[in-house]
């Protein structure tokens, strides 16, 4: 059953704790074991998860409760995908487009002359 997250920037654990049906002790414990989950605190101290940070449970819960990962190896997917992210944000490869407009220019280079 998919989560509708509500459309807001910041969560307190209590709300989180609701979304995805964990006890607060659980989301505080996978913090601990998650260096990528990193709540920002409020100037009262309470955790204020961003949405990201909500989408990132869900996607732990997935992993541990939906597919027996161990928090190890959940730790790992989570890592394996990070760096897949990083490689599907590298810069294209503009090269047929630079041959192109090389050749445009080479084309008005011979014109003007």
């Amino acid at each position: 059953m998919a989560v509708m997250i509500p459309d807001k920037h910041y969560f307190k654990i209590g709300e989180v704790s609701t979304l995805l049906d964990l006890k607060p002790y659980v989301l505080r414990y996978w913090e601990t074991e998650f260096d990528i989950l990193n709540p920002t605190k409020a100037k009262s101290r309470h955790r204020l998860y961003r949405r990201k940070d909500v989408e990132l449970l869900l996607e732990i819960k997935r992993l541990l409760h939906g597919e027996g990962y161990t928090i190890e190896g959940a730790r790992k997917k989570l890592k394996q995908g990070e760096a897949d992210d990083h490689r599907t944000r590298e810069k294209p490869d503009h090269r047929r487009e630079l041959v192109q407009i090389r050749d445009e220019l080479v084309s008005l280079r011979d014109l003007i002359s």
